[in-house]
């Protein structure tokens, strides 16, 4: 980044991007443009809306909007992040960074990194926790040679950054070996849960949780980790493949991650459901309900 006020360029406009960007206007950063496949769709409407409100940009194609940036943030789908930064290669100028915060393996961020080679000063960027509330203050881990070179300018903007490795890979490591953990439990909550509900004994089996995890209020953990496959179960089934990829990668059979992949999958695409959207809000007896009478549907 040039100087204390960079530009800054998002590639891919979701949840992500747009948390991410309103968190960086707020923090001063007054130039920012962002590109999104959708902007051309019907689709792309809801988000060009969004980026008006916060005061963002809405480039003309992927070369528009990385035009002068001193900073490039990839957030897009796992499956998009190659071809992303292949889109902008030609148009960079003057190295910017490129973050690439995107969910995918270790062997995904540094073939993306060869891809762009010399064009740009690549940083593999893993985000650590949900981006809301805490936007682009959610604790992310930077990799790769030009990681220590960004993190104070990262940080003097309000960011909360640790430096994980000069390694490419390093920070993707980290975030897809323990989503096995963080997605897969989400995946048992369902699994247990719905049965449990079945069988017409949830505050017992909640209850009896108590004895192995002390620490956790499964009154609230069930309704969390519903409402998060419900709401992203899709994406997060995506980025559970890329774990999946990083197993294999480190030698690791994937047997678990794949079954976690299918029930993220499942729910991500009941969760689209008008009933099962209403109940989310209405605790953990109503969600299970809901899913429950939908996954019979299904099946």
């Amino acid at each position: 980044m040039a100087t204390d006020k960079p530009t800054v360029a998002f590639i891919g406009f979701g949840e992500a991007g747009q948390a991410i960007a309103a968190g960086l206007h707020e923090a001063g950063i007054e130039t920012i443009a962002a590109w999104d496949i959708l902007f051309p769709t019907p689709d792309g409407e809801k988000l060009k809306h969004a980026a008006a409100a916060i005061g963002v940009r809405c480039a003309g194609s992927a070369a528009d909007a990385v035009h002068g940036a001193d900073a490039v943030i990839s957030a897009v789908t796992a499956a998009s992040s190659v071809d992303a930064a292949q889109s902008v290669k030609q148009h960079l100028a003057q190295q910017p960074f490129f973050l690439d915060i995107n969910s995918v393996s270790p062997g995904r961020k540094q073939e993306t990194a060869k891809g762009l080679g010399d064009a740009a000063r690549y940083v593999d960027v893993a985000v650590l926790a949900p981006i809301h509330p805490a936007r682009h203050q959610t604790p992310m881990l930077l990799a790769g040679p030009h990681a220590a070179a960004i993190a104070p300018l990262m940080t003097a903007l309000g960011m909360r950054v640790t430096v994980a490795g000069s390694e490419i890979g390093a920070a993707a490591a980290i975030k897809m070996v323990r989503s096995v953990m963080i997605k897969g439990i989400e995946a048992l909550t369902l699994e247990c849960f719905l049965a449990a509900a079945r069988a017409g004994v949830v505050d017992e089996v909640a209850a009896s949780m108590k004895n192995n995890y002390p620490g956790l209020d499964w009154t609230k953990v069930v309704p969390y980790n519903l409402e998060r496959m419900a709401n992203h179960g899709e994406r997060r089934a995506a980025e559970m493949e890329e774990s999946a990829d990083t197993l294999r990668e480190l030698g690791v059979e994937p047997l678990m991650t794949m079954a976690t992949v299918r029930r993220q999958r499942e729910m991500g695409q009941i969760g689209k459901q008008p009933a099962v959207r209403g109940a989310l809000p209405e605790g953990r007896a109503a969600i299970l309900n809901a899913i429950s009478a939908a996954a019979r549907d299904r099946h």
